[in-house]
């Protein structure tokens, strides 16, 4: 297993991956606008080509991915088969050692959890633009 940039080659597949997540674990939360708008953010080239995009790879396979912009991270999905088992954590420390200052993100509903327990804290109440539900948070490190 390795963590690494993802390669144009791969790119579809790991945008595969996100969207497949999305759809079982935060869409259900969404209005029909909320993922209409998500769609649009994945199928736009000019937007996720902005990211510097990372995967967990198990042999040849994307199981995780993590997308940032400067310090924010823009995607986290990791495919459902393999939550629980540290991927998501090996992920965010992949990306902590490449950025040098705090880390934002906008949580879903479904991820507050998961970005407390890596050390995310809230920085405003949960809202919702364009049927994005989302909490806003940072991590300030040790």
């Amino acid at each position: 297993m390795e963590i690494r940039s993802i390669k144009e080659s791969e790119l579809l597949s790991a945008l595969d991956l996100v969207w497949k997540v999305f759809l079982k674990y935060e869409a259900p939360s969404y209005s029909k606008e909320g993922i209409e708008e998500f769609k649009s953010f994945l199928n736009n080239i000019e937007e996720i080509s902005r990211l510097n995009i990372y995967g967990y790879f198990k042999d040849k396979d994307v199981i995780g991915v993590i997308a940032i912009r400067e310090n924010h991270i823009c995607l986290f999905f990791v495919d459902d088969k393999y939550h629980r088992k540290g991927i998501g954590r090996k992920l965010f420390d992949y990306v902590r050692c490449i950025v040098s200052e705090d880390i934002t993100v906008n949580s879903s509903p479904y991820a507050v959890k998961f970005y407390h327990k890596l050390g995310f804290t809230d920085t405003d109440k949960e809202q919702t633009i364009n049927g994005i539900i989302y909490t806003p948070m940072i991590y300030k490190g040790i």
